[in-house]
This record gives C-alpha cells, sequence and structure tokens, in this order.
C-alpha cells in the first residue's frame, strides 16, 4: 500500500488528525507542514489510476471541479495572495494535489529574489518539525478550511 492510501485508511478508520473533509472524489487534508501556512492537499479516493487523462472524462471532470472548490476554498481561509497547484506523482503514484496558499515573501530571499515556485524554497526547511502546527493550531487550521469549504459546497 502506498503512503497516500495508508493515510486514507486512517481517515476512514478516523485516526487521521490532519483530515478535513470527505468529497466524491477525495479527501481534503491539511499538509504535515506549514511553511506556506494553509497548505492542503486533496487526495484522490482511488489508486488505480496514476495519471490524470486516465480518468474517465466525467470522474476527471468532477475531481477537477472538486479541486478548484477546495482551492478557493483554501485560499479564502488563509488569505491566499495566490495559490499554486501542483499534482505530481513522482514520490507517490497516487494522484493527490498539493495547494499552496502564497504570499510575497513566502521564499524568503530564495529563487528569483524572493518570487518563485514552491520548490525553490529548500526541502529541509520547508519540511522541517518547526513546520508542524500544534494541535491547536491544526483545530483551528480545519475549521476555517471546513467552514470556507461548507460555504461553497
Amino acid at each position: 500500500m502506498c503512503f497516500i492510501c495508508d493515510r486514507i485508511e486512517m481517515i476512514k478508520n478516523g485516526s487521521n488528525p490532519y483530515f478535513v473533509k470527505e468529497l466524491d472524489t477525495g479527501y481534503v487534508v491539511i499538509g504535515d507542514n506549514q511553511h506556506f501556512y494553509g497548505y492542503t492537499l486533496f487526495l484522490y479516493k482511488n489508486h488505480s489510476k496514476t495519471e490524470l487523462f486516465q480518468l474517465e472524462i466525467p470522474e476527471r471532470s468532477k475531481f477537477l471541479e472538486e479541486m478548484s472548490v477546495v482551492a478557493e476554498a483554501v485560499s479564502k481561509a488563509f488569505g491566499a495572495e495566490k495559490m499554486n497547484y501542483e499534482l505530481l506523482g513522482n514520490g507517490e503514484a497516487h494522484l493527490h494535489w498539493h495547494l499552496f496558499p502564497r504570499r510575497k515573501g513566502d521564499i524568503e530571499n530564495y529563487g528569483n529574489n524572493g518570487a518563485g515556485p514552491v520548490w525553490w524554497y529548500p526541502m529541509e526547511k520547508m519540511y522541517s518539525d518547526s513546520n508542524k502546527p500544534s494541535d491547536k493550531e491544526l483545530s483551528k487550521m480545519k475549521n476555517l478550511l471546513l467552514n470556507e469549504l461548507e460555504k461553497l459546497i
């Protein structure tokens, strides 16, 4: 089983503390690390496909629509100036979106004078344990995001 499938199993058995909401095609979860405050993932429910183009058109359309709604909710909940979207799958071949709320200066002086994609920020800093939300902060983040999702769905 892959890491994302493991996380989905945790959602199903009620033990994933980052879980926010189940939608038709996937699960909304707050990211484990929060250098980019509000970083959220949208995990596709099934592991059977590894590429977006492999989904039947109705399923693909629904997955994209729901991801867009999640991105809007993330933007509103966490005050993003811009949203970044990634559907990579090189590390985990399970469809999942990375949704990064962006703000000016959030990659410090890395990249192009402090501007650029999230992956221009050093991974060891982005995924540092110091960026993990406390239980209290995680609860607050989940409530903020859930409130915005409920307004849009």
